[in-house]
């Protein structure tokens, strides 16, 4: 599990695509204090499995799901990514809570200066997942908590950026039209879920 507050913006060193699936190798190094062969990071808030993890990077397999799920296949060579380790019992959960599984990935609409380093974003996502979304909710973006500040349809979702998040998330360098990955919250799927079987019991 992870919390959405991004530790360390990592370099993309390859992205090297197989038959089905694909080998990213990242350079960092402060998320690698405690990072061990066999433990989870999550890269633009997916949930990765690090492999040869050597001083000053680590690599990780993409499946074929995650390549369809988020846009890390889309990386290249110098492109910057959002890094995380997972929560430990003691750590606050200053953001919400981030599973690192994307629903999907949606498309940066624009990013305004508001002033003194404030900004708007505004992003579309897909239709399906316009049910999880509520004013004042949380969402991921690129593994980066938010809080929804604005639902409009399409659906497009606004969200205030601060100085901090602007300067230490890859939202810094986005461009209108990337896409970026999203996972909405998982305690909105589960009351969904609940409901459903109790609507199903009722019958």
């Amino acid at each position: 599990m992870f919390t959405g507050i991004i530790e360390e913006l990592g370099t993309v060193i390859a992205l090297d695509h197989g038959a089905t699936g694909a080998r990213l190798i990242i350079g960092c190094a402060a998320v690698l204090e405690d990072l061990r062969e066999g433990g989870s990071i999550a890269v633009n808030g997916l949930c990765l499995t690090a492999i040869d993890v050597q001083p000053g990077s680590f690599a990780a397999d993409l499946s074929p799901e995650t390549l369809v799920r988020g846009n890390l296949g889309q990386l290249v060579s110098g492109a910057r990514v959002n890094l995380e380790r997972p929560v430990t019992p003691s750590t606050r959960l200053s953001g919400h809570i981030v599973q690192g599984h994307v629903d999907a990935t949606g498309e940066i609409l624009s990013l305004d200066p508001l002033g003194e380093d404030n900004w708007w974003l505004k992003v579309r996502v897909p239709q399906e997942l316009d049910r999880y979304l509520v004013s004042k909710g949380s969402i991921a973006i690129d593994g980066i908590s938010l809080t929804i500040a604005s639902l409009d349809p399409g659906p497009v979702v606004g969200m205030t950026i601060i100085p901090h998040t602007y300067a230490h998330t890859t939202l810094g360098s986005s461009q209108t039209g990337i896409k970026v990955n999203v996972e909405v919250d998982v305690l909105a799927k589960h009351i969904e879920r609940l409901m459903q079987v109790y609507a199903n019991e009722k019958l």
